[in-house]
């Protein structure tokens, strides 16, 4: 039942990301928090829904800046975003709206750019 379009998409990929899709593990796009106290930072990162906040993630595809000046607050590397989106990857509430802020529509299961 394996597509050959879908396994060749997952050879570039770390192992851990092809196990992920083997097994119909849930994908999540979250935020990773860095910085220090009440400086907070955080990266939009790719993830297996189980691990914790600041876990393993798969992928980094962007950073979020909430103290920044209101241009620079995210950046987002859209193409790798739709990617993830394509393949049922499920963004958090938050995230979800970040990356409409930034320019990509999300909307339940449709991506539009």
């Amino acid at each position: 039942m394996e597509s050959v379009g879908f396994q060749k998409k997952y050879q570039v990929l770390n192992p851990f990301a092809r196990d992920l899709w083997r097994t119909n593990q849930v994908v999540k796009i979250r935020l990773k928090k860095f910085g220090a106290k009440k400086r907070p930072d955080y990266r939009i990162v790719i993830q297996d829904a189980r691990k914790p906040r600041d876990g393993e993630t798969v992928e980094e595809i962007g950073q979020y800046h909430p103290i920044a000046e209101e241009g620079k607050q995210i950046i987002v590397d859209t193409e790798r975003a739709k990617y993830w989106l394509s393949v049922g990857a499920q963004p958090t509430g938050i995230v979800k709206k970040l990356l409409n802020k930034s320019g990509l529509t999300v909307k339940g299961e449709a991506i539009a750019k």
